[in-house]
């Protein structure tokens, strides 16, 4: 190597496992005051999967439709009015006969928006999705074959999971039977039951198509149950019930280039939605755990180097935190929490994001080959924190070959806007012909250790590199804030 080292520009998404959206989470109604914390129906009964195929499903909706409701909004737009300008042309005024009126204000326009919902306590708690009533002045719920109209109060809303909470003046309301939706299991028979297009109360019928879905660029936090039962405009916070009636997620979102349905829906798990409501109505906020770590998805070469399958691979612990007070390190790989596999980064924001602040987790993770445990409280996630010179010459033998490094001299550190405390070698070149610019490594990025063994500087980095063996190194890189694993491998070269 020429001097030390980097790889694979994968696209990465180092995420905190930590995330909040205190602070976010947007109070909508009167001032927060003092709530009853929410009393639900629940029925956690396993469904009978080897039941036979019914006939009829009726007394499935008679149980679960008197609970979804249909939610409009009304919000005030302001339109410029494009006369304007030539109002206030004299020329215009002159040739037309139009008194001079000044820049004439923006027009109002009513905009109505129409949505689903479904009542969760007979004192008129209900549940809907935050994009139905976002940015709405008035809400009001109506329900039933008579129409019976409420005016709705916005108790609180989470942006991030496309959550809200409304309100209602009325009592000896038919609430919603919710069931555990961990249980549920792709192939399993689900309703969807909402107001779709505004038309009026409709239930379509489908499976479930797949569990925990994300990645859709459609909310935050995403862990979506998707259903081809059909979905569309109007059906949002809406019911997705079970074969028994009970309610397992809320219906939020569609895939589809026309607009309409294309058999690809998407429910909210209502395990986290009624997390989330509980938190809205106590508070009027929400509050999510902080562990402090930054991690990336272990990609086939680096679970071939770490000799693990599956799990979020740590690549930097934040200073003071949860996870760092805990003992964890980057290089660890998180496989559980609280007995829940950890299959990726996502799922490990998934599970801490429904903890609230001071929960105690029970974290099982890999370091150099060992699983290890750990117990330890989740903080609270606050602000925007994220879930985180010339060449020395080298030896063209061990690894990392066509790398060219130097130390950080205080210019690099200012121009690259790196931390005070960050050690390692800044790598100046690499041929664009190397393995080492084929797996991702680039200019500016700095080498902080290679095969688990701390840089702190150039010179480490070189001696290092002419001791391992090869073909292949793992690589700790920092790039734009940002703390990654990669793989350089040279026997292809």
């Amino acid at each position: 190597m020429k001097n030390p080292v980097s790889k694979r520009g994968l696209w990465w998404a180092a995420l905190l496992a930590l995330v909040s959206t205190s602070g976010l989470a947007l109070w909508a109604g009167e001032k927060a005051k003092d709530r009853d914390p929410l009393v639900l129906k629940s029925d956690d009964t396993p469904i009978n999967r080897d039941s036979a195929l019914k006939v009829s499903y009726a007394g499935v909706v008679k149980q679960a439709s008197p609970s979804v409701v249909y939610v409009f909004s009304t919000k005030t737009l302001k339109i410029r009015n494009d006369m304007a300008p030539y109002y206030n042309d004299p020329m215009f005024r002159r040739f037309f006969g139009v008194p001079d009126q000044g820049q004439l204000p923006p027009q109002e326009q009513k905009q109505q928006g129409l949505g689903s919902g479904v009542i969760i306590t007979s004192d008129g708690y209900v549940l809907t999705n935050n994009h139905v009533v976002d940015g709405a002045d008035e809400v009001r719920v109506a329900f039933g074959e008579s129409k019976r109209e409420f005016k709705a109060e916005v108790v609180g809303r989470d942006p991030k999971t496309d959550i809200a909470v409304l309100k209602i003046d009325a009592t000896d309301l038919p609430a919603a039977k919710l069931t555990d939706s961990d249980q549920l299991e792709v192939g399993d028979t689900v309703f969807a039951i909402g107001n779709p297009f505004g038309i009026g109360l409709t239930v379509t019928h489908g499976i479930v198509s797949a569990l925990g879905r994300g990645g859709l660029g459609i909310e935050a936090y995403e862990d979506f149950i998707q259903t081809d039962a059909a979905i569309n405009p109007g059906n949002s916070g809406g019911a997705l019930v079970d074969a028994n009636g009970r309610v397992v997620g809320i219906n939020t979102a569609i895939l589809s280039r026309s607009g309409g349905f294309n058999g690809v829906g998407f429910a909210i798990p209502i395990n986290l939605a009624k997390s989330l409501a509980e938190q809205l109505v106590t508070t009027g906020k929400i509050t999510r755990g902080f562990m402090g770590v930054s991690t990336q998805a272990l990609e086939s070469d680096l679970a071939a180097q770490f000799g693990v399958e599956h799990g979020a691979l740590v690549t930097d612990v934040t200073p003071g935190s949860p996870a760092d007070k805990a003992g964890l390190k980057s290089g660890d790989i998180i496989t559980q929490v609280d007995g829940k596999q950890v299959l990726d980064p996502r799922r490990l924001q998934l599970a801490v994001i429904r903890l609230a602040p001071g929960t105690e987790v029970n974290v099982d993770y890999v370091r150099d080959g060992k699983t290890e445990n750990v117990k330890f409280k989740l903080g609270e996630l606050t602000g925007d924190k994220l879930a985180g010179g010339g060449s020395t010459p080298g030896s063209d033998e061990g690894v990392l070959n066509g790398v060219g490094v130097t130390d950080i001299t205080p210019q690099i550190r200012s121009q690259f806007r790196m931390p005070a405390n960050l050690q390692g070698a800044f790598i100046t070149q690499v041929q664009p012909d190397s393995p080492s610019a084929r797996d991702g490594l680039r200019e500016g990025d700095v080498i902080l250790s290679l095969d688990r063994r701390q840089v702190t500087n150039a010179e480490e980095a070189i001696k290092l590199s002419e001791e391992i063996q090869g073909p292949k190194v793992l690589v700790l890189i920092w790039r734009e804030g940002v703390r990654r694993y990669i793989v350089v491998d040279e026997s292809e070269n």
